[in-house]
């Protein structure tokens, strides 16, 4: 069976971090899924896949459609009541990366700024009188002409939180169809005097955020337990553009 899952999870490009009898800790791949679509039921997703090798799986926390990176998920009833006591006390550390479109102002800063869905299912929206109270801290790790490369804290849980608060400061993500231009990353938008041999493809298009990393109590041992996933090949191709011609 465990051979089968590997199987299985890597043909969606998706690679175990860390599996025990508790929890299963995997690197998800942009554009696929964590939990079954609405209304396209046949499109693969993470849930689908590890409640039919491994039974019962309980989630945890998700991940957007375009988003890469780290997502858990609980064995037990346990182990999913223990983490979702230190979620809500906020005992989990969750670290995105992600490439913004705009310059970010000063080197670290909080954006404090409360959410709602808006009239729009599936669509937040930044709400300051009643919306739900809402937290992102970010560092800037790299500058560029346009651009800024940035590392992502959020201290609360909403519905696409990371995305709506850089684009409430004017900065929204590389590739955001909802809250930003929506455009592929291109290497004609940043290289001087471009010339293509043939129809140009994007070096990236989908929303340039990654989920790299994750910090929670295991919860049968209670030590630390912490998991990473290395950037994409996207998003590593768009910084390795941006270093070269916007540096």
């Amino acid at each position: 069976m465990e051979r089968k899952l590997k199987w299985r999870l890597e043909s969606t490009g998706s690679e175990i971090l860390y599996d025990d009898d508790d929890i299963i800790v995997l690197d998800k791949p942009a554009n696929l899924l964590v939990l079954p679509d609405r209304y396209r039921h046949h499109l693969p997703n993470l849930l689908s896949i590890l409640t039919e090798e491994l039974g019962k799986i309980f989630i945890v926390h998700r991940l957007d459609k375009e988003t890469s990176g780290v997502v858990l998920f609980a064995k037990t009833a346990e182990a999913h009541a223990s983490l979702n006591e230190q979620f809500e006390g906020r005992l989990v550390e969750k670290l995105y990366v992600g490439i913004a479109s705009g310059e970010v102002p000063g080197e670290r800063g909080r954006i404090d700024v409360p959410l709602s869905e808006s009239h729009i299912p599936g669509v937040m929206r930044v709400d300051r009188k009643s919306g739900k109270a809402s937290v992102t801290e970010y560092q800037v790790l790299e500058r560029f002409h346009g651009y800024s490369f940035l590392e992502l804290r959020p201290r609360s849980g909403r519905m696409h939180q990371i995305r709506v608060h850089l684009k409430s400061i004017g900065v929204p993500l590389v590739g955001d169809k909802i809250y930003g231009e929506g455009k592929p990353f291109f290497l004609s938008s940043v290289k001087p005097s471009y010339r293509s041999s043939g129809e140009e493809k994007p070096l990236l298009d989908r929303t340039a955020l990654h989920a790299f990393a994750i910090s929670f109590d295991h919860p049968r041992t209670g030590e630390r337990s912490n998991h990473s996933a290395g950037l994409p090949k996207d998003m590593n191709s768009v910084l390795r553009y941006l270093r070269k011609f916007r540096g």
